[in-house]
């Protein structure tokens, strides 16, 4: 069995790494395409511009882990049975889930590292890249601040913004949250506002104070409010966040403060627990590509043509199920989970079924 395992993750691992290497490849190909209009339409410096490549690369590969572990799956079980090497293998005693062992482990291998560098390393490098650009953007004379991104505004405030007049700078439907020593934050809001330097000014807005059981204690409306910060404007660039530069952690804790203020903000919610099922896709991928590989007899065109309808039901699935979460149609821990539950018990069912159809 330890000569047929090795054999198994030979098989596998050739495909994986070069399917890797390609889609990257492929992948980075295009964004860096766009990124030559920074150089020769926005007169970008070529070492900012491969510095924002580079910073894309994690990303990238993350992305390409889980399709690489199923085109893997599929060509390397696809050519076995091509060859009636599977064939052999089974006949001599060893059931199907046996043989796949060493599969679905690179599998969940593949999947715990892909989880922890979308923890440790893509947010970071994700928060580098869009920092170029909205440097970039901002040398333009277009607002720093950007619509719908949450970011610390020091002093224990956050801020959110819904709308931003690119013309003219103005700000519509903003959200601060103040933190003190009472477990609920104060909450400023206002319908419109403009940042100048350090100083955010909003109109038409109210206030409210929130008890220790979070009822509201206080309420004040305003017609126009001035909050001064310590931070220059250009300093709110480093400090804005959208999710994909957050990992589950920082994440966690935005939707804390938002929830103890009294918002759903369900979108986070949502890719909080995605954070973490999108990750587990490289093992579910050969958990369900494994026995599927079983029926076809045309090696890799097969391989190929599977893994391609198969990543997108995936992916549209998903996108469907993050939506319906969205929008309260599902719990967001069952949106974010409900794919991936459904392929693994597809394909967990198809595993312990292939030795009894064969």
């Amino acid at each position: 069995m330890r000569t047929l395992d090795l054999y198994l993750t030979r098989e596998f691992s050739g495909p994986f790494l070069f399917c890797i290497f390609g889609f990257t490849v492929v992948l980075l190909s295009g964004l860096l395409f766009q990124l030559t209009d920074l150089i020769f339409v926005n007169k970008v410096a070529v070492h900012t511009v491969a510095q924002m490549l580079l910073y894309r690369i994690p990303e990238t590969v993350v992305m390409t882990l889980p399709i690489s572990t199923l085109f893997a799956t599929l060509l390397a079980v696809g050519r076995l049975v091509q060859d009636s090497e599977m064939t052999i293998m089974r006949a001599s005693g060893v059931s199907f889930p046996r043989l796949m062992a060493p599969i679905l482990i690179l599998g969940l291998l593949i999947s715990l590292f892909t989880y922890w560098a979308s923890e440790k390393i893509v947010p970071e490098a994700n928060h580098r890249f869009e920092n170029l650009l909205r440097q970039i953007i901002f040398s333009e004379g277009i607002p720093l601040v950007e619509e719908n991104v949450f970011f610390h505004g020091g002093e224990q405030r956050y801020f959110y913004i819904e709308e931003v007049q690119r013309d003219t700078g103005e700000l519509k439907n903003i959200l601060v949250y103040e933190l003190g020593q009472n477990s609920f934050p104060r909450i400023i809001s206002a319908k419109t506002g403009l940042l100048e330097e350090n100083v955010w000014a909003l109109a038409e807005g109210v206030i409210q104070e929130l008890d220790d059981d979070g009822f509201v204690q206080f309420e004040s409306r305003f017609q126009r409010m001035e909050i001064v910060t310590e931070q220059e404007g250009e300093i709110f660039l480093g400090n804005q966040r959208t999710s994909d530069e957050m990992n589950r952690k920082e994440l966690g804790e935005l939707i804390t403060h938002f929830q103890k203020g009294g918002r759903k903000v369900l979108h986070l919610v949502v890719d909080y627990h995605m954070k973490l099922a999108l990750p587990m896709a490289s093992f579910v991928f050969a958990l369900f590509g494994a026995p599927l590989a079983l029926k076809g007899k045309g090696g890799r065109s097969f391989g190929i043509v599977v893994s391609l309808i198969i990543l997108l039901f995936y992916y549209v699935s998903i996108s469907v199920s993050r939506s319906l979460g969205v929008n309260e149609v599902l719990p967001p821990l069952v949106s974010a989970w409900l794919v991936n539950s459904l392929f693994a018990l597809a394909g967990f069912g198809l595993i312990i079924c292939a030795d009894s159809l064969r």
